[in-house]
Formats: C-alpha cells, structure tokens, sequence
C-alpha cells in the first residue's frame, strides 16, 4: 500500500504513463496491465453535512478495502505470497479487461484485484463453516450480480470522480477463483512454492 501511496504523489503523469491503456497494450506497453492496479483516479471533492473534502478518494477508498481485507482474514501470509496474488490477480483481471471488454479503453484501480483477494481471504475460512465469512462470501456475490445488473451506483462514481470498470470487479473476482483453485489456496494455508 506504501508503494500505491508513493505512486500517487506523482499525478497525473505518472498515472497517464502507467495506467492501463487498451491502445497502449496493444502497441507493447504490456507492463500497464499490472501497474494500471496501482495508481488511481487524482482526486475529487466530496461535500458531506457541509464540509467539503478534497482529496483521492480513489486511493483512500482502495486502502481502505486492503484494511478491512487484513482484519476479516486473519490468515497470515507471507510477502511473497502476498506479492504472487497481486501479481496474479492483477494481470488475471486485466487480461479480462482486454479480451472481454474491448470497449473499456483505460482503468485505473485496485478494486478488482481486491475482489480476488476477498474472495481468496474468505473462502477457506467459509469452507470451514465461518458463518461471517459466508455472509461476506454472499454479499461479494450478490454486490457482483447487482453491478451487473443495475450498474454502479452514482454516489460511487461522484465519490472516486470517475466511472466505476465495473468489468474490473468481475474479472477480479474470476481471477481470484482460478487462482484459487489452482494454488489450492482455499483448503490449505498457501506457501511459495508454484508447484503446492
């Protein structure tokens, strides 16, 4: 999170220059589609009871969600592992991006991988019958049928200033299931090895 933190002090330059950009992939810049989940929207103003806020929301609202990840899945992993997920998931979610929503042309975020990494935090201890993390387990599915069906709510693109890849969501969360399964993370503690 300090590295996507120390990712925004660079503007907009920085975020132009690694976002994910279709034209730009397609053209050989293929290191956008991990570095295009670690920078974020500029910033917007949000008025609330009055006060006005400035500020990246985008990034706040991010970090946020990885705090909220670390305190319902208390398994503990190690930084390579940590890094192999987001890697993983970020280059899953952004090939989703790519292949099946060509009409997406930039993003910017790391919500998408944090629904794979929600869903790799909460299914071992669901499949353990955690009841908190089933209930977090069905409101990640049913928040990810809602998006598709009825779109993103206006109040989030306001609150970030932009619109919400809702496709990020989705492939995300795919990503995190292939992952899943195939590092057979949701049944047993996860270690470096590729080969586990």
């Amino acid at each position: 999170m300090a590295l996507i933190a120390l990712l925004a002090l660079g503007g907009e330059p920085w975020i132009n220059a690694l976002r994910y950009d279709r034209v730009a992939i397609a053209g050989g810049e293929w290191w956008r589609l991990l570095t295009g989940n670690l920078v974020h929207l500029p910033g917007n103003t949000i008025v609330w009871e009055g006060f006005r806020f400035h500020g990246p929301w985008h990034l706040f609202l991010n970090e946020l969600g990885v705090l909220v990840l670390v305190l319902l899945c208390p398994e503990r992993l190690s930084a390579a592992v940590w890094a192999r997920r987001v890697i993983l998931l970020g280059l899953g979610m952004s090939a989703g991006l790519y292949f099946y929503a060509p009409d997406l042309r930039w993003y910017v975020g790391l919500s998408g991988v944090m629904h794979g990494l929600f869903l790799l935090g909460l299914m071992p201890q669901a499949l353990k019958k955690d009841i908190v993390a089933l209930g977090c387990i069905l409101y990640l599915l049913g928040k990810l049928g809602y998006e598709l069906y009825a779109g993103a709510p206006v109040s989030d693109e306001h609150a970030i200033g932009g619109k919400v890849a809702l496709d990020s969501h989705l492939w995300g969360a795919i990503s995190g299931l292939v992952y899943g399964l195939v590092f057979r993370s949701f049944w047993k503690p996860e270690r470096w090895a590729f080969w586990r």
